[in-house]
């Protein structure tokens, strides 16, 4: 026992000599190191570029005033044909009815001149101070590709329309309301009209006649029947007739703009013997009929005139002349518009009731224009023959030259005809589709009796001023004549 306590002593001793001479110590278990984390790719920082506010679409500029005209009726302002098929949109509305394809393409016939919309249509009051971007994008289809009018209007007229609808929408109640002018004063109103519109319309508004002569329209018969209508065109003025004045730039306000409808109101809407008088020149045209296929059954009685063919035949003016004089006038024996019918200058001197019988078949019943004519229709050309035919033989020569006042006749040129056919006459080619040439300057030299009588009555189914409703005399329109055949003719 004390041998072994000796012998562990000794091993005990051992050991601590050794360690202290520097034996390795006991290696320990390696600890297990704890897993590491999943290492992940080090984040590359990607360069943000600057924040850019979104580009604002360009400022449209253009002439709101124009896009109004454009909103009326386009195709006149841009003087180009309507279209030819009615509008998809309008075949794709039950509401709408039947129309023609001219209506169904205007503005103004499915939004309203009150622009709240119309027929099932909706209302453009809602886009007033809209961006006319957005505007102008609708109209180019972006709302619906139906109503995409890009091929119609050139991006002008399109943006000119659209910022009309933005800036120049008002509340037209303010100005009359169901067809009465709110507080309108003619007295003021016809202050108004004779400074701005006479030269044009005359002083009873009867100088240009917008409508066929089969249904007349006046600026009388628009301010009443269409009062809306009337405000957009004092506002803007007529569609195609850039010389109109617009009351907008004349800094009208809505009081002006209720006393000339007031005074407008109060005019005639009708004008028989110069509404008779292009019935007689070229019935078919005024009335915007169906020219006859047959000839005149009185036409076959002469054998002289085999130019004239169908329609053409049934003329008053074919047969009786320009001159009124018939076969003793400017279609005597031996020139190519000779027919042996008579004239009617006495037609002045007979009784309404005797020209009407000459009329209806009850004198000749191979003269009979019931078929064509209503019984208006007659009374207005019986008007005519009483109370505006002329005889010019004292204002044109044997030579075809007027005897008039050049000098006064360029004034009145000036005032009034001017306005379409230019300074010199020839703003306006009649012959252009047939490919010839045929200016104002050429009818006063080639057919002063002509000029005479379209410049007294207006032409048949165009909106041009009637000599005798601006009050014109016939000398003034002879003098017209005179310096009209100092125009150039080609």
């Amino acid at each position: 026992m004390k041998q072994k306590l000796v012998l562990v002593g000794v091993l005990l001793i051992l050991a601590a000599v050794l360690v202290a001479c520097g034996a390795p110590a006991a290696t320990a278990a390696p600890t297990t190191a704890p897993a590491a984390a999943a290492t992940e790719a080090p984040t590359v920082a990607t360069a943000v570029p600057a924040t850019e506010a979104p580009t604002a679409a360009p400022e449209l500029t253009g002439d709101s005033l124009r896009g109004g005209k454009l909103y009326d009726i386009w195709f006149e302002e841009l003087a180009v044909d309507a279209p030819k098929d009615v509008n998809p949109l309008w075949l794709d509305n039950a509401k709408a009815g039947e129309t023609t394809p001219e209506d169904s393409y205007r503005c103004s016939t499915c939004h309203g001149f009150d622009y709240k919309g119309d027929l099932g249509f909706v209302g453009i009051a809602v886009d007033a101070g809209k961006d006319p971007n957005t505007i102008l994008a609708a109209l180019k289809g972006s709302t619906n590709p139906k109503h995409d009018f890009s091929a119609l209007m050139d991006d002008q007229a399109l943006t000119d329309l659209a910022l009309f609808v933005s800036k120049e929408q008002i509340d037209v109640t303010a100005i009359a309301v169901d067809g009465k002018p709110v507080n309108g004063h003619a007295d003021a109103g016809k202050t108004l009209f004779e400074n701005n519109c006479t030269d044009c319309h005359g002083h009873q508004a009867l100088g240009i006649n917008f409508g066929t002569d089969a249904e007349p329209e006046y600026p009388a018969s628009i301010a009443t029947d269409g009062t809306v209508e009337f405000i957009t065109k004092l506002r803007f003025g007529q569609p195609g007739r850039p010389k109109m004045p617009s009351g907008i730039d004349n800094s009208w306000k809505n009081q002006d703009y209720s006393d000339v409808i007031a005074y407008v109101q109060t005019l005639p809407a009708a004008s028989p013997a110069t509404e008779g008088g292009r019935i007689y020149d070229n019935w078919i045209n005024a009335l915007g009929a169906t020219a006859p296929e047959a000839d005149q059954p009185l036409w076959k009685t002469q054998t002289e005139n085999t130019t004239l063919k169908g329609g053409d035949t049934w003329l008053c003016s074919s047969c009786h002349g320009l001159d009124y004089k018939g076969k003793d006038g400017i279609n005597a024996k031996g020139t190519e518009g000779y027919t042996g019918f008579p004239g009617i200058l006495d037609a002045q001197k007979m009784s309404e009731a005797d020209l009407t019988a000459w009329l209806d078949g009850t004198k000749n019943k191979d003269h009979n224009f019931t078929s064509y004519f209503n019984a208006d229709e007659i009374a207005r050309e019986v008007a005519f023959m009483q109370k505006a035919m002329t005889d010019h033989t004292p204002f044109v020569g044997a030579d075809g030259k007027s005897t008039g006042n050049a000098g006064h006749g360029k004034v009145l040129f000036t005032t009034v005809c001017k306005v379409c056919h230019g300074d010199d006459g020839k703003t306006l080619n009649f012959m252009v589709d047939e490919g010839g040439t045929e200016y104002l300057g050429t009818i006063a030299t080639d057919e002063p009796w002509g000029f005479l009588h379209v410049a007294t009555v207006g032409v048949p189914g165009e909106p041009m001023p009637s000599g005798m409703n601006l009050g014109w005399s016939a000398q003034d329109i002879a003098d017209v004549l005179a310096w009209a055949q100092t125009l150039p003719t080609k």
